[in-house]
């Protein structure tokens, strides 16, 4: 199979990597207008490069979107056109989104949405916990000091300097498609915001948001860019029963009911992380949705979450005003 690769910033290099690691008989092609991109992919990498779509080979079946957001719809149809299938990371907003859906439909693609955390292992123990004989309350904070996010790049040279792609606006759309899946469809907002930094953005750093979902579920959540600790702090109780998440792998506590106090769990899956991000940020679940995306191509096997769901997840986004 032969992939195109469309952005050769952190996140496009990420998705090479790991599909020469998964799939190593795949041929994978770059393409980003920059040549100093170009030129660090074939040195780093091993692949070649072109400055457009339209210099790939035509054979090409797959295609990875990773350019910044307010790009992804117009690359998105271009591929389609090309009867490629797609796999793009997260939008952040709903541009060109019914005509693609149709797009895809018409020729016979496949349409993939990244959503990373639905393939994290924590997430998944969570939501198995989860059941649906109770009400649930959750109170969950993420938050990190938006300048420590790219920190070799200023804020207003990538898509979260600009309001439509703001970085409280990335985290909820990271984190409220696996809310949802494990709480159930939101119900209704109510959320307060402002901005407490004297960060160069156009927007509110911080939001202080209430969460009611149709089952009666129910939770608090904090979203900012002003935390100066990273820090992903997750509770979620109900009679008898509490689990708490710090964010990695090896911070999930369950309370034991019979003894009566917090128990460390432990999970099966050996987690891979790379130096210089986050502790939050392994790299099983970035393989796991790689390995969807293709299982989808090449099985007809259906991902956990796509362009509908979407469409439900930023309508919520809307309405708390992010």
């Amino acid at each position: 199979m032969k992939v195109a690769v469309i952005g050769l910033g952190s996140m496009g290099k990420r998705r090479i990597r790991l599909i020469k690691e998964l799939f190593p008989s795949y041929t994978i092609y770059g393409v980003d207008s920059r040549e100093d991109r170009q030129k660090e992919a074939k040195e780093l990498l091993g692949i070649d490069s072109f400055g457009n779509i339209s210099d790939v080979p035509k054979d090409v079946t797959c295609a990875f979107v990773s350019t910044s957001p307010l790009s992804h719809a117009a690359i998105i149809k271009e591929c389609l056109n090309n009867k490629w299938n797609v796999f793009t990371e997260i939008n952040l907003v709903d541009d060109g989104y019914e005509e693609n859906i149709e797009l895809a439909k018409t020729n016979g693609c496949k349409l993939f949405l990244s959503s990373t955390f639905l393939y994290r292992e924590e997430t998944k123990y969570i939501r198995s916990k989860i059941d649906q004989d109770h009400k649930w309350n959750y109170v969950y904070h993420v938050g990190q000091y938006l300048p420590d996010w790219h920190p070799w790049e200023k804020i207003g040279d990538y898509f979260v300097g600009n309001k439509r792609t703001n970085g409280c606006r990335e985290i909820l759309a990271i984190e409220l498609p696996w809310l949802i899946k494990t709480f159930g469809p939101v119900s209704s907002v109510e959320s307060r915001s402002d901005k407490i930094t004297e960060l160069a953005i156009e927007y509110n750093d911080n939001f202080c948001i209430s969460v009611s979902h149709e089952n009666g579920n129910k939770g608090m959540l904090v979203v900012d860019v002003v935390s100066p600790v990273a820090v992903r702090l997750f509770h979620a109780y109900t009679e008898g029963k509490y689990i708490s998440w710090n964010g990695t792998p090896d911070s999930i506590s369950e309370f034991d009911n019979e003894q009566k106090k917090l128990k460390k769990v432990e999970l099966t899956e050996d987690t891979e992380h790379i130096e210089g991000y986050s502790s939050f940020i392994v790299e099983n679940a970035y393989k796991n949705e790689i390995k969807a995306f293709f299982d989808e191509v090449n099985n007809n096997v259906k991902a956990k979450y796509g362009f509908e769901d979407d469409l439900a997840t930023l309508k919520v986004i809307n309405s708390i005003g992010a």
